[in-house]
Order: structure tokens, then C-alpha cells, then sequence
């Protein structure tokens, strides 16, 4: 029942993206962000020749999508994983180089709709939000016992919500009372603290803290600072790489790296740029491509992605 409901965001223009480089047998390609498998799935049909590595936290994303792409047999290879582990997986697969890499981030279908991971703010649930359920620390935890200037600090670095102050101080108030366990009595908080003027803009009022709890819990931007440099090194020559970004703190990220890559490093000056210093990478797509009006429609999670791609065009110096 989750693989009928869940639609693939920006589907046909990854692989358009990344079709240049898989067409090759032997041409191996790696899914960073399994989740339910619906970008692998069509990756593994659309480039019969290609083979696939995919990775994902979830123990339960593995399984359902380890049945969902049991049809391909042994072209398909999944890994209990973070996506920052890339160059341990592949070094263990025997696999130097790849030509192809996506990446999709934030949270998957599955994880959203299953209640009791805490992930979503509209309905009642424990919280959870660790998509690795065997590790870590809980959003519970984190809102229970964090300090409260490391609690703004999330707040306002990973959810980018401005009045991070006046919902910390109604989470440190609260807590003394009782300890947080379930997502409603913090959405009701949220909803309380907040002046009006905040509340009218921008959907559910507690949509930045709760992202702010999750990227926290998950240290998603710490793992994505490591993974997108970590699989640009990874590419073969002429390898491309797709990544879709939920939120403007992961686009920047992205772009920082791909940017940095595309840029000619050479001293000003030289009459003759060096190879050395000429850029690795290409930028396939002119700043983020965003989705369609048809995607968002029939995929109401696709509305805030973010499409980049890049190619690499030259060896890393050494």
C-alpha cells in the first residue's frame, strides 16, 4: 500500500539528468536516499545496463523496498547506511568510481505517514523523527533536555523560525511541569506562544520546529556537509550527480559545493589557466530547477524542491 500512494518527486527530469552517464553496461549508479524505492525502481528499468547501490537509515525502507526491487535481482544492491558512509559502502562493494549519484532529501512518504514516527505535526504521535530507529537520541529527548540556548540556536539555525525565543521559553516552562512525549501538547504550545502576525503566515505554525527537531535529531546538515563532497569524489569522469533539496538551508549547501567545484581555481593573472586549476565539475542546471504545476499537483510534497545537477569534467589534482 505505501509504493501505490508514493509519487517519485521530479522523477523524469533526474533521469534526464542523469541519463547521459548510465547508458554504458557496466555504468553503476547510487540511489543515496532509498526510502521507499521509487526513484531506484525507475532508475533500474530505464538504464538496463546500469547497475544500483542504494542507501538508506531506515531499516523498514530497506525492507519494503528490498521486496519492491527484488524483480531486478542482483542488479540492485542495498545498504543499511548514512549517505556520509558512501565512500565505506563503495570501498567495501570493490566499486572505485561511480557515474551516477542522487540524491533526495528530507523525509520519505513512508516516514510522514506512519504516525507513531513522530514526524508529522498534524496528527497526534509520539516524537520520535529518528529515521534510524536504532540509534540516537529522540525529539523527545532533545525538547526534554537540550538547554534552552542550544534550543534556540536549532531553533532558529535549522527551522529558521524567528520567534524561536518565545516557543523556548514555553518548552523550558512546560517541561518543568512534564516532561514532552507526544507532537499535539507541542503544536498547542507552539500555537500559544506564537504573537497573532506569526500565525498567519507560512501554513502550520509549528512546520520550522518541527524540521528544526528533525534536521537535529538526524544531524542532517552535518551528514549532507560531508555526503555532497563525498560523492562528487566519488564520479567517474563524466559521472553526473542529481540532488533534490526540501529546504534553502540544503540548497545552499549544494550549491556551495557545486559551485566551488565548477570554479576555476587559479591564481588572477596567469595568462594560461593550468590544468590543475581548471574546474572539476559542470553545472547541468541553471541555478535549482523547481518542479511543475503537474508535479505539485499530483504530489503535493514536491511543491518546495529543489533540482540540482552537475557533471564531472575533470580529474581531482593531485
Amino acid at each position: 500500500m505505501n509504493q501505490v500512494r508514493h509519487v517519485p518527486v521530479m522523477l523524469q527530469r533526474c533521469l534526464d539528468l542523469l541519463a547521459p552517464a548510465l547508458a554504458e553496461p557496466g555504468a553503476v549508479v547510487v540511489d543515496c536516499t532509498l526510502g521507499l524505492g521509487g526513484h531506484s525502481e525507475a532508475l533500474l528499468s530505464a538504464f538496463p545496463a546500469a547497475r544500483l547501490v542504494a542507501l538508506d537509515r531506515d531499516q523498514e525502507a530497506l525492507r519494503l523496498s528490498g521486496e519492491r526491487l527484488a524483480p531486478f535481482g542482483d542488479r540492485a544492491t542495498l545498504v543499511h547506511a548514512v549517505y556520509d558512509e558512501l565512500p565505506d559502502v563503495l570501498a567495501r562493494l570493490g566499486i572505485p568510481r561511480v557515474q551516477g549519484v542522487l540524491f533526495d532529501l528530507g523525509v520519505s512518504s513512508m516516514q510522514l505517514d506512519e504516525a507513531e514516527r513522530g514526524f508529522a505535526y498534524a496528527q497526534d504521535s509520539p516524537l520520535d523523527m529518528r529515521m534510524d530507529q536504532s540509534s540516537g537520541v529522540s525529539a523527545a529527548e532533545v525538547l526534554n533536555t537540550y538547554p534552552p540556548g542550544e534550543l534556540v540556536r536549532i531553533l532558529r539555525a535549522y527551522g529558521e523560525e524567528k520567534q524561536a525565543k518565545r516557543i523556548v521559553s514555553a518548552v523550558v516552562r512546560e517541561r518543568e511541569k512534564e516532561p514532552f512525549s507526544h507532537s499535539a501538547r507541542l503544536v498547542e504550545l507552539i500555537r500559544d506562544a506564537l504573537p497573532q502576525a506569526a500565525k498567519r503566515t507560512g501554513g502550520n505554525p509549528a512546520k520550522r520546529t518541527f524540521q528544526a527537531l528533525r534536521i537535529e535529531v538526524n544531524g542532517e546538515l552535518s551528514v549532507l556537509e560531508r555526503a555532497i563532497p563525498a560523492a562528487v569524489k566519488s564520479l567517474a569522469l563524466g559521472g553526473r550527480i542529481a540532488v533534490l533539496s526540501y529546504h534553502s538551508l540544503e540548497d545552499r549547501l549544494v550549491k556551495q559545493v557545486f559551485a566551488a567545484g565548477a570554479t576555476n581555481t587559479a591564481p588572477p593573472g596567469l595568462p594560461v589557466v593550468p590544468e590543475r586549476y581548471q574546474p572539476r565539475l559542470k553545472l547541468l542546471t541553471r541555478g535549482a530547477e523547481l518542479p511543475t504545476e503537474e508535479e505539485i499537483a499530483e504530489n503535493r510534497r514536491a511543491a518546495p524542491a529543489r533540482l540540482r545537477g552537475a557533471q564531472r569534467i575533470r580529474e581531482d589534482s593531485l
